[in-house]
């Protein structure tokens, strides 16, 4: 099992930034890649980016060039910053986690409220 704790959440005028952070333990040796998604209300939950066990990146098309994932591998710690707010960004956002064959846990989500 890997355990996920998010952080970082907040409200925040448009153009302005957050860092989430999501802090994992557990069987962290497993894990094929980490990523970030987020719900809006009344929306489906939807991939933001992903960070490999590699450390390869990819990301959505609407938070390119905005978005940064990366990784603190002595603190078991993966980061989202976001810069360049926007309102539409406004959800809640779940760390994920996939790892050894078919395994996968999920943050409690953080909420991120981007108005002015």
């Amino acid at each position: 099992q890997v355990q996920l704790v998010e952080s970082g959440g907040g409200l925040v005028q448009p153009g302005g930034s957050l860092r989430l952070s999501c802090a994992a333990s557990g069987r962290i040796f497993s894990i094929n890649f980490m990523g970030w998604y987020r719900q809006a209300p009344g929306k489906q939950r939807e991939l933001v980016a992903l960070i490999t066990s590699g450390g390869i990146t990819d990301y959505a098309d609407f938070v390119k060039g905005r978005f940064t994932i990366s990784r603190d591998n002595a603190k078991n710690t993966v980061y989202l910053q976001m810069n360049s707010l926007k309102p539409e960004d406004t959800a809640v956002y779940y760390c994920k986690a996939v790892y050894g064959t078919y395994g996968s846990s999920w943050g409690q989500g953080t909420q991120v409220t981007v108005s002015s």
